[in-house]
Parts: structure tokens; C-alpha cells; sequence
């Protein structure tokens, strides 16, 4: 596997031992299904984020709009948003969670991904998932069987892209040979984070992905599962998180819960974030869909008083 401690991204985000904190994109709250998504204070939280040390900004692939899901994320497709993203930022990491590689072409795949490593400078921490939508599968014209299988060729088709020169490559979404991939990555690599379980066995997550994006649970059970991660990763690969804040006025105020995380002052959610940490979790992703507060105040606040604890790493050439 190839070593990212050089990827700008990667060394942004991630290290043994520590913790730091991300954003979903759209980075505000919302009811229903549909974000206000206005690009302009959308792009203002974002820097105001790479100020307050987040190290990472994260992009969702939600090909359709499907009322019984209950959320659109950011509306724009992935790729054309990051680029616009990637303009209006210098630093932290252009985070995917997740690209739905069962639904994508592994070529045009494999360029996008390449294209935002080039222009970002290595800022890209590839996300990848199999998708959960069934309607979506329908409008595709995939087999919802399909997924597992499917999702394992795409990653393998991905590190030839990237890596070989004219590569000859053979499976049942490609016949390719001749021609070649156009950019390479920096590294001839990306660093991929594998979503949840993609119906895939720990054991080949651990061997085929640079890191591992899981789902929050209750401490006891993400710890149980951090150690299964670690046992299976003699060297360092990540294991980060999601989690969903809804984060009050008052600092004191105790947790209860929401779907996916959690209602409370900050002052117990670095509290919270500290356990996570101890357990062996390095990075979560928050995000602010069910909050009460405006985005932009809640983004302020987090950088002041949490933040601060689980800044952004120092990336190479940050």
C-alpha cells in the first residue's frame, strides 16, 4: 500500500493518536429534504472553517432526489462542487463521504478524482461507498446485487488508473486496451476511505482501503469495533466517524440524543470528542442538518471553544 504521510490531505487529517474534526456539506440546518444550499454563505463557512483549524471539508454523492430518504445533501454533483470549493480554499482537505461507486464508471471515476489531486495539490481524501438507495439502482439500471461485487472492481480499477502506465485492464464494466489515464495522481495513488461496510468483510477493508468512514454508535460498541479495526491494521490506517450535532446556546447544557448523534453544549461535546479520541477514533465529521442555530454562528463557535482541541495536523506543504 502506498504511504501518505507526503499527501497533503491525508497529513491534514490524520495521525495515531489524535483526533480532528470535519464538516458536511450543505454546512447548515435544515428541515426536510432540500438545503437552502446558497453557495455564497455556503463558501463563507467553508473558509471560516479552514481558519478555525477543521481539517476537512466533506462532499456527499447523492445522484437523485428520493422524497423517502429525506435529504438531498448538497444538491450539486460531487465533483463540479469541489471544484468550486477547492477555488475558495488553500488548506484542509476535500473530503468525499462518500462517492457511490457502484453507480459511476470506473473511468470517469478514476479521472475525476485524479483531476481534483492535480488541481488541489493533494487535498483529496477519496470517500467511496456502495450506495442505499434502491430507486437510484432502479434509475441506473444496476443490480442491486451487484453492489459488493462492484464495488471491488472499482477500487482495483482505480489504483491501476492511477498507478500504471497504458494499463491493459479487463472486467465487466471495462475492456480496455488501449489508451491511458490523463492526470495521474502526485503520488500515482489517492487515499481511500472505505464507507461503513460496503458488503465487505472487515478483514478485505483492512487489506485493500487506506482508512476506514463508519457510522457513530454508543461508545462501548465503537470501541469494540475500533479494536477489531486496529487488530486487522498492523501499520496505521484511520478509522474516523460521522456524527450529527445539533449544538446549544447553552454551553453547559447536557446530551440527549438525535438521529445519529446528539443534542448539547459545547462544553460536553469536547468531553464527548476527548472519549472518542481515547477510544481510537481519528477524525469525525460533523454535521449540522438538525441544528436549531444558524451554520455560520455554530461553525464560530466550534472553532473557538472546540476546535482548538482537535485542530487540523500540520499537511505537507500546508
Amino acid at each position: 500500500m502506498t504511504s501518505f504521510a507526503s499527501h497533503r490531505g491525508h497529513a491534514t487529517m490524520f495521525r495515531h493518536d489524535h483526533l480532528t474534526l470535519g464538516l458536511f456539506f450543505p454546512i447548515e440546518a435544515y428541515s426536510g429534504a432540500v438545503p437552502e444550499m446558497d453557495v455564497a454563505t455556503q463558501l463563507a463557512t467553508a473558509r471560516l472553517a479552514e481558519e478555525k483549524g477543521f481539517s476537512a471539508l466533506y462532499f456527499r454523492d447523492v445522484p437523485l432526489n428520493v422524497p423517502s430518504f429525506g435529504d438531498v445533501g448538497h444538491i450539486y454533483d460531487p465533483w463540479v462542487f469541489m471544484g468550486l470549493v477547492l477555488g475558495q480554499t488553500s488548506r484542509i482537505a476535500l473530503a468525499t463521504g462518500s462517492i457511490v461507486s457502484t453507480l459511476r464508471h470506473p473511468l470517469h471515476l478514476a479521472k475525476a478524482a485524479a483531476s481534483i489531486d492535480r488541481l488541489s495539490g493533494q487535498r483529496l481524501v477519496l470517500g467511496l461507498a456502495t450506495g442505499d438507495r434502491p430507486s437510484e439502482f432502479s434509475a441506473f439500471r444496476v443490480p442491486v446485487d451487484e453492489k459488493g461485487e462492484r464495488f471491488r472492481e472499482a477500487l482495483a480499477v482505480l489504483r491501476r488508473l492511477w498507478a500504471e502506465d497504458d494499463p491493459t485492464i479487463a472486467t465487466p464494466r471495462l475492456d480496455m486496451r488501449e489508451g491511458d489515464l490523463l492526470p495521474k495522481p502526485l503520488l500515482r495513488d489517492i487515499p481511500v476511505m472505505v464507507t461503513g461496510n460496503s458488503r465487505q468483510s472487515l478483514q478485505w477493508i483492512a487489506e485493500h482501503a487506506d482508512g476506514w468512514l463508519f457510522y457513530p454508535q454508543n461508545l462501548a460498541q465503537q470501541a469494540g469495533l475500533v479494536r477489531q479495526w486496529r487488530a486487522a491494521t498492523p501499520t496505521f490506517k484511520p478509522f474516523a466517524q460521522s456524527l450529527y450535532i445539533d449544538l446549544a446556546e447553552d454551553a453547559n447544557e447536557a446530551p440527549s440524543p438525535i438521529f445519529l448523534g446528539l443534542r448539547t453544549g459545547h462544553r460536553f461535546l469536547v468531553g464527548y470528542l476527548e472519549q472518542l479520541r481515547a477510544i481510537g477514533v481519528n477524525h469525525v465529521g460533523l454535521n449540522l442538518k438538525y441544528g436549531r442555530r444558524p451554520a455560520h454562528e455554530v461553525v464560530q463557535e466550534l472553532g473557538e471553544f472546540v476546535a482548538p482541541h482537535f485542530p487540523a495536523l500540520a499537511g505537507t506543504g500546508s
